[in-house]
């Protein structure tokens, strides 16, 4: 079973990604668990058809205690069979969503939902937050592999270096990097930039997923592009970067690059200007 992590800047893409990403790896006949670590609960949506599924942490306010939750009232059914969990978030300026994290992945682990069938257990992580409750799936070496979805964009390759301090500094549990996944925003001489930034921090680019409206048409129907049209050029896309996250094998410590470097490579691919 390999439990992979998706990080990445709010707002790249990754849930997206991630479910589009799911939804291949099923059409390959893998065994597939998705647990959604943002408080938005956005992770799985597409998967089950538009559904807004009941969170770990509301079910647990409701029933009051974790003895009288069980595992199927936790877990959805989706396309191609993959089990969708949401840990959810804290009533609002309440509590620490983080903790919703710690609190959802132990409750999951002591109900069994971790079963030896499983091909993947895929952590959909908020954000470029590597901090308390969000570094979880790194910091206890619950996720082995890491992945971090960015673009060409100045902001995006920033979160994405300091996603690569974090796996750095939680390295002694396991956590490795599995390499960049580019979700295209269109930027001028993008995957060549985010080719270099990634042999820079040690790693590779895994996957150039390139822009299309058909995502978007996708999400409004509710369903990923594999479902929506699965002989589409970017349903193709996508099994790409399942066939390649399937057969990965170069997991690296990343090294981050010092700002100073990580602007000069922007000024080098004309995406900041002097």
């Amino acid at each position: 079973m390999r439990q992979v992590a998706i990080y990445g800047k709010g707002g790249i893409g990754k849930s997206t990604t991630t479910q589009n990403l799911t939804a291949a790896l099923s059409t390959l006949g893998k065994k597939i668990l998705l647990v959604g670590c943002d408080p938005k609960a956005d992770s799985t949506r597409m998967l089950l058809g538009g559904l807004n599924q009941k969170t770990v942490l509301d079910t647990l306010r409701n029933e009051g205690d974790e003895e009288s939750v069980e595992l199927d009232i936790l877990l959805q059914d989706g396309f191609g069979h993959i089990q969708c969990v949401e840990s959810g978030g804290p009533e609002p300026g309440v509590g620490c969503a983080g903790r919703g994290i710690i609190t959802s992945i132990s409750l999951l682990e002591n109900l069994g939902a971790y079963t030896d069938d499983l091909d993947y257990v895929f952590y959909d992580v908020l954000g470029d937050v590597v901090c308390g409750g969000f570094a979880m799936p790194i910091r206890e070496g619950k996720a082995k592999e890491i992945y971090i979805v960015a673009s060409g964009e100045l902001m995006a390759i920033y979160a994405a270096n300091n996603i690569c301090k974090g796996i750095a500094k939680f390295a002694k549990g396991g956590a490795r990097l599995g390499g960049i996944i580019c979700n295209s925003r269109k930027v001028d001489g993008e995957k060549e930039l985010l080719e270099a930034f990634a042999e820079r921090l040690g790693s590779h680019l895994v996957h150039f997923v390139p822009r299309d409206n058909l995502v978007q048409r996708a999400e409004i129907n509710k369903k990923t592009v594999i479902e929506f049209d699965p002989e589409s050029n970017q349903a193709n896309e996508y099994l790409n970067l399942a066939k390649n996250i399937e057969n990965n094998e170069k997991f690296v410590v990343p090294e981050p690059m010092e700002m100073e470097d990580l602007e000069s490579m922007m000024v080098e691919f004309g995406i900041v200007e002097l």
